[in-house]
């Protein structure tokens, strides 16, 4: 990797590949370990991404502790600044919330203009650490003759064409990549659980719930603070609702109630035909 780079502006960490090897990128994703993962995979020189609200042990930001340990530079924007899942809203308004120590060499210090920092981060040492595989990021955690299967993924990126009618539990925000509400959901399942991410600037970390609305697919978003980002197997086992779109109501899902019982909701209702 060498340090002569651009400043690249992408929505999704989903979206890495070979072509950013060695680039400083703005990301409008999550700053959790699995974000920083696909960064690392990709070869990036340094990496911005959204704090979506610290949340749950403050997984949130979990991409400056794992990309310094690899020996690569990385900052959060904080999300009251600069929407999530748009990388050119985080590049134009966004503000610095967090550093690690690499970055911090660098002269990137909270409160900086994210923009400021990205020019900073242009000049990080490059790294060859090598990048451990991530435990299993997609799991079937319940599935039954004649009842809806429950699947929990790290990314709603993982989604593939066998969970079409079914329940997903994701690690992503609930945020619109770029504000385009055709980029909320690949596929059409019964219900989709996501991060609120802290809610944050235009209660951006909850478009995707009237997009799916559009769909007529249930849709709802966990605390931030009750279940760790990036983390889908977290939103199932911790998360509590905080919000839901009105076709997750009108199934019986509300405000305050928690995944696991949401989940056993949608199965009764299924059953019942509703």
């Amino acid at each position: 990797m060498t340090s002569g780079c651009h400043v690249l502006h992408l929505d999704s960490a989903t979206r890495f590949d070979q072509h950013h090897r060695g680039q400083m990128v703005i990301c409008g994703s999550h700053g959790g370990v699995y974000c920083a993962y696909l960064a690392a995979r990709a070869g990036l020189l340094a990496i911005i991404l959204n704090d979506a609200g610290g949340g749950l042990d403050r997984a949130g930001e979990g991409c400056l502790g794992y990309c310094g340990q690899l020996g690569m530079a990385a900052a959060v924007c904080s999300h009251h600044t600069a929407r999530i899942g748009d990388g050119s809203d985080m590049a134009a308004r966004g503000q610095i919330s967090g550093v690690n120590d690499i970055a911090a060499s660098l002269g990137v210090t909270i409160g900086m203009p994210v923009s400021h920092a990205a020019e900073r981060l242009q000049q990080a040492p490059c790294w060859r650490t090598p990048i451990p595989e991530l435990e299993e990021a997609r799991r079937v955690v319940a599935t039954q003759d004649g009842a809806l299967s429950v699947v929990c993924m790290d990314s709603v990126s993982l989604v593939t064409a066998d969970d079409i009618g079914q329940i997903v539990l994701t690690g992503s925000h609930g945020g619109l990549m770029g504000g385009r509400p055709e980029a909320a959901l690949k596929i059409n399942v019964h219900a989709a659980f996501f991060n609120d991410a802290g809610v944050g600037l235009d209660e951006a970390g909850l478009g995707r719930l009237p997009a799916l609305d559009q769909r007529d697919i249930a849709a709802a978003a966990v605390d931030a603070m009750s279940a760790r980002i990036g983390n889908g197997l977290s939103t199932y086992e911790e998360g509590r609702l905080s919000y839901v779109n009105t076709r997750a109501r009108h199934l019986g899902l509300a405000p305050g109630m928690t995944a696991k019982d949401a989940v056993e909701r949608l199965h009764l209702t299924e059953s019942l035909g509703s």
